[in-house]
């Protein structure tokens, strides 16, 4: 763990929660329609009748980083794959943030009925917690996350190529991270920055187009 890390909030012992992420001001979780209702609801969770939020969605989609953030941020604790948690712990925590007026968010693939839980009382527990799912990202969304993943490795991504990127690459968080990898990949191999031919290049090799029936 790095030194300049936040502080664990009291959710350590009881479901551990990874440490070595920036602090979230340092990573700004990026706002579109896909995710804006959740967003919402997070800014007001000190009028939460009930102090928890289940957090589904695509993996890759940035949910645990905005799950982390969120946490920090309120002194919260977060259950991150919630799913694969151990269910007694979740019961507890869940109880644990209505007594201390401090939110709980659970992050998971699923919700129930899909998130089999055998233990009766997380159950019902489960049953009273707002549910907010992350949708696949749209258009604006696609192009915001193609410069910052782009610009997070140590690239520049131009209009042209985003405006080419956005409508030929699969409308998914795992696509788009994909693309970006083949992107860099071939970058770094021919040393040479992000150019829409290289971008041509990169979904041939991925097999997203047929440079042969030709590609504009």
């Amino acid at each position: 763990m790095r030194g300049e890390e936040a502080a664990p909030t009291p959710m350590v012992d009881q479901l551990p929660l990874p440490l070595d992420w920036p602090a979230p001001d340092t990573q700004p979780y990026l706002v579109s329609p896909a995710n804006a209702a959740l967003l919402r609801h997070l800014d007001g969770w000190r009028d939460w009748p009930t102090m928890a939020v289940l957090v589904t969605g695509p993996r890759k989609s940035g949910r645990s980083l905005l799950a982390r953030g969120f946490a920090l941020r309120t002194g919260g604790e977060l259950a991150d794959d919630a799913q694969g948690a151990d269910e007694e712990l979740l019961f507890h925590a869940w109880n644990r943030a209505q007594a201390n007026r401090r939110p709980l968010i659970l992050v998971a693939d699923e919700g129930p009925p899909a998130w089999e839980v055998a233990l009766p009382d997380l159950r019902s527990r489960l049953a009273a917690t707002p549910h907010f799912r992350l949708a696949e990202p749209d258009e604006a969304l696609m192009a915001a996350l193609i410069e910052k993943l782009a610009s997070d490795r140590g690239l520049a991504a131009p209009p042209e190529l985003v405006r080419y990127l956005v409508p030929r690459i699969e409308r998914s968080y795992w696509g788009l991270h994909r693309a970006i990898e083949a992107l860099d990949g071939l970058a770094f191999a021919h040393r040479q920055r992000l150019t829409v031919p290289l971008a041509r290049r990169a979904l041939m090799a991925l097999g997203v187009i047929d440079l042969s029936h030709g590609d504009e």
